[in-house]
């Protein structure tokens, strides 16, 4: 029936979109909102894994879609943490003139290094939580998440079109100067390219799986995020503006200067 493909189908896309506009709009406030904004999506985390832990044993309907939310939920931690500025890396300062090749690609990776870490040790307690679980859809739709997230990074880093500095809040604004603009980069097109392959992969699991089924919903869920992750990045290099995506969501916070990206070089700068 329709409805078992348009109801994950509208669920993934809204999730999406909801959940990083708030993040967004959150991350817009003054700064002494933080703690709290920071506080709260520790306690809805926290949650998350208690739902998780849950229904990892249950393969309802139900029980597909608190995974994915509890997956989308345990993200938001990292990501908030990172965006708030609480834990970011060692380097919290713009690229110096000059640096180029491998002493740019270590001053970018240290400018989010604890955040990466801590991306790490929430997969590996997801892992742990789920292991030999019949429902480990939480656990997936995280490393969705984590993984094109970071090839996002590491194509604005070596060079994109459209680097969205409007994304950034004041407080990160340093982190623009270790982006790129360039019209294409070599990891853009295998970045593309295997997120689609997932992406058909899952929908075809999706389409062979008995319709309305835990098994249907959630290979449609994970197939819509995968390619809603291959939409940001076409984002990246599409002459169109994603900013009119989360408007809503910037309008909590002051317009300010962001650093000047580096320009197009050689490609091991």
């Amino acid at each position: 029936m329709l409805i078992d493909v348009a109801a994950p189908v509208a669920a993934a896309i809204v999730l999406w979109w909801a959940s990083t506009g708030i993040i967004l709009y959150l991350d817009g406030l003054p700064h002494n909102t933080f703690k709290w904004s920071m506080l709260a999506v520790s306690v809805l985390g926290f949650g998350a894994f208690l739902a998780i832990a849950y229904a990892r044993h249950e393969t309802t309907t139900l029980a597909t879609y608190v995974s994915f939310c509890g997956g989308l939920l345990i993200w938001a931690v990292p990501t908030a943490a990172f965006y708030f500025g609480v834990v970011t890396g060692p380097r919290k300062t713009g690229l110096p003139q000059g640096v180029t090749g491998y002493a740019r690609f270590r001053a970018a990776v240290e400018t989010m290094l604890y955040h990466e870490a801590l991306c790490v040790f929430g997969a590996v307690v997801l892992a742990i939580l789920l292991w030999s679980a019949t429902n480990q859809l939480a656990l997936w739709t995280y490393l969705v998440l984590w993984a094109m997230h970071v090839s996002g990074k590491l194509n604005m880093y070596f060079g994109v079109p459209n680097l969205s500095q409007e994304f950034l809040p004041p407080h990160l604004a340093y982190l623009a100067s270790y982006m790129r603009t360039r019209p294409m980069n070599l990891l853009f097109p295998l970045s593309v390219s295997c997120a689609t392959i997932a992406t058909a992969v899952l929908f075809a699991s999706a389409w062979t799986a008995p319709a309305g089924s835990s098994d249907a919903v959630g290979a449609t869920l994970l197939g819509v995020l995968t390619a809603l992750a291959v939409l940001e990045h076409w984002l990246l290099v599409l002459p169109l503006a994603p900013m009119a995506l989360w408007n809503w969501s910037l309008k909590s916070r002051p317009s300010a200067p962001f650093p000047t990206p580096t320009q197009a070089g050689s490609p091991g700068e």
